[in-house]
């Protein structure tokens, strides 16, 4: 059954406890944030299958960002698992190994010099997102510093691969003229 009625009062619960917690606390939300910036990568990743990249997997490297969202996830609902500092440092690498492959901007960038450019500078504005819910969560002690640190590394890769993508695809990145 897709249903359970539980949840019908507003209230869900988490592992480990059998009590119920309104749906709008900020461990809720922060839950709420990760599934949705996970579902937003899945249309990046689907989307990235369209183009045959040189340089990069793209593909890979979203399916395996999802993979440790779940992790994440579960650890905020409190389940007893976690990521681990590799997981930061696969992403360091990457942003730095992708840094190496684009000019770095000297100002703010106006997204969508090419439609996936678009998409993964969408994604990381919701990431920007799940970061402010992963920070109030971490407040009431409801997750870990390594997940915002994920987090965050996450959106300096999405804003990496926005700029990758877009000049790969022959998109000109516009400044905004204020």
């Amino acid at each position: 059954m897709l249903y359970t009625r539980t949840g019908d009062n507003g209230t869900s619960g988490l592992f480990g406890t059998c009590d119920r917690f309104s749906k709008d606390s900020p461990v809720y939300h922060a839950l709420g944030a990760v599934d949705e910036i996970n579902s937003l990568l899945g249309f990046c990743r689907a989307y990235s299958l369209k183009t045959q990249w040189e340089d990069v997997d793209i593909p890979a490297e979203l399916l395996t960002v999802q993979e440790i969202l779940f992790i994440i996830q579960a650890d905020v609902a409190g389940a007893q698992k976690s990521i681990e500092q590799t997981h930061i440092d696969h992403l360091e690498e990457l942003i730095e190994d992708i840094e190496k492959k684009i000019e770095n901007p000297q100002s703010f960038v106006i997204p969508g010099a090419t439609e996936f450019s678009g998409l993964l500078d969408f994604a990381r504005a919701v990431c920007r997102r799940t970061e402010r819910a992963m920070v109030s969560a971490h407040e009431i002690d409801q997750t870990s510093l390594l997940n915002i640190t994920y987090v965050n590394r996450l959106s300096s890769l999405l804003y990496a691969l926005a700029r990758y993508t877009g000049t790969q695809n022959g998109g000109i990145e516009l400044k905004p003229h204020y």
